[in-house]
Parts: structure tokens; sequence; C-alpha cells
């Protein structure tokens, strides 16, 4: 496998759809693990950009909540709690015991899952959007036809 000087995975340049679509997701995946190897706790709760709030921690807890929701709720069709707590549903807030170490686990535990569902799936398979979350994509069926 080629990686990036950094380490990341390269998506190959040609291949099937199925290739494609996992290798950059986990480009992209690696990418966020990357920006956060080596800071310290007190680095990754730093604001990006003040005055907004988000963080690196608050971003890795929320691709945590990210794939729980595609791939278990909306792909698996299960009811699944927020991966944290159900005070913080976006993943995106923060708590002083909860440090990089713990969301990176609980992150890469749901990606591991999400593999794990969809290991077998055809390409034409979808998923199933709740009454809540069709309002953001027109209908309830993902992906939505003629967007």
């Amino acid at each position: 496998m080629t990686t990036t000087p950094d380490g990341r995975p390269v998506p190959p340049p040609h291949a099937d759809e199925r290739t494609m679509l996992t290798a950059w997701l986990d480009f992209h995946r690696a990418t966020l693990a990357l920006k956060c190897a080596d800071l310290t706790d007190d680095q990754v709760r730093l604001a990006a950009v003040p005055p907004f709030s988000m963080t690196l921690l608050g971003l890795v807890q929320h691709m945590a909540e990210v794939e729980r929701n595609w791939f278990q709720r909306v792909f698996a069709g299960q009811d699944m709690p927020p991966v944290f707590d159900m005070t913080n549903t976006d993943g995106y807030a923060l708590r002083p015991g909860r440090g990089l170490d713990e969301a990176t686990a609980a992150w890469q535990a749901e990606i591991a899952r999400g593999r794990e569902l969809t290991a077998d799936a055809s390409l034409d398979d979808s998923g199933h959007l709740t009454d809540h979350q069709s309002g953001h994509a027109r209908e309830r069926g993902w992906p939505t036809e003629g967007m």
C-alpha cells in the first residue's frame, strides 16, 4: 500500500467503486487522527478559530457519532444511543474527564463496527432515514435520487 510521507494510506488512482469508497474513507479518517497525533489534552481542547468552540477533541467525538449514525442507525436500522451521552448527541461537547485516548478508542470502535455491518453489503444497499433525519434530505431513502 502506498502512503503519504506522513503515513496516511493513499487511495488508488483507479479501482472498483467499493475499493475507492473505503480507501477515501480511510484516508480522511487517517487525516483526522494525524491532526491529533502527539498533541496534549490541552491542545486538542483548544478552539480552532475563536470565538467558535470547535476543537479537535470535539471533532473526534463528533466523528464517532457520525460513524454510529450512518452505519448503525441509518444503514443497519439499529436503535442506538449516542456514543457518549444523551446530552451530547452531536459529540462536540467536551467533558473534563474524557480525553483524546477515550474519544479515539470510541471512534475506532465505531469505525470497526461500521466495517462489520457493511462488509457483505452490496453497493446498491441503502439505509433508511428517520422522520427527523429525512427533514435534511428531502425523503426517507438515502441517497435521494435526482438531487
